[in-house]
């Protein structure tokens, strides 16, 4: 169990240049971390535990200890490197793009925005937590899509999300957008527990991401839409 770090003075603000080296290694770690906790619901699914049992199974029939024992380790290790490829690989691809250049891809328009959580932590100021939004113009309507969620382990469950999503809720206030809408994965309940107790809604799920459909469909992750009208 993490226990969170007391943390002091508190500030949301704007992204600095000099910032990039510790949000991108934050954003880096904060999407990472969630490979374990996808192999472990994938693997404790009960059609996966049946797949692992039946391999077991067909080597043992075959006559093979060793056989029994490797199809079920052969199963279980492709799921891991597929877990670990959905969000491994997602980090690689936007470190790639738009968190190569944030300044460029966030605070470039005025309806676009990248902030930071920065707070003393022993005694120095340090980057905890990060969120982004961007405007989507459709016709006539503008709204805000929001990005990059991520906080530090230990700064977690002191209100730290709450705060950084309402800093997007307001700012997509001000500037007379529609509605807030973001993209989660079914394995990150804690924040989507937390979007539902800030008025979003899931509107659609699908399972279209930036790896081959095989790869999602194995690792059991649905992208969730949500919204919250302003």
């Amino acid at each position: 169990m993490i226990v969170p770090t007391p943390c002091h003075k508190l500030m949301i603000r704007r992204y600095h240049p000099s910032d990039k080296d510790t949000v991108q290694s934050l954003f880096s770690a904060g999407i990472k971390e969630h490979i374990g906790p996808c192999f472990q619901k994938a693997m404790t699914s009960s059609l996966y535990l049946t797949i692992t049992l039946s391999l077991g199974l067909v080597g043992y029939l075959l006559g093979s200890l060793f056989l029994a024992l490797l199809l079920p380790a052969a199963w279980v290790g492709l799921i891991y490197c597929c877990s670990h490829e959905f969000y491994a690989g997602y980090v690689a691809e936007r470190l790639r793009t738009d968190m190569k250049d944030i300044v460029g891809n966030y605070l470039s328009r005025p309806d676009d925005c990248f902030w930071v959580a920065e707070a003393e932590v022993d005694g120095a100021a340090q980057v905890i937590g990060m969120v982004a939004v961007m405007c989507i113009e459709s016709g006539n309507e503008k709204h805000g899509e929001m990005f990059r969620m991520i906080i530090s382990p230990k700064s977690r469950r002191m209100g730290l999300g709450r705060r950084l999503t309402q800093t997007v809720i307001d700012f997509c206030k001000d500037r007379g957008f529609s509605k807030v809408v973001l993209m989660t994965t079914s394995t990150q309940m804690a924040a989507v527990a937390l979007y539902k107790k800030l008025g979003f809604k899931v509107v659609a799920s699908h399972r279209e991401a930036h790896t081959p459909s095989w790869l999602v469909l194995l690792v059991h992750v649905t992208i969730l839409k949500m919204e919250k009208p302003l």
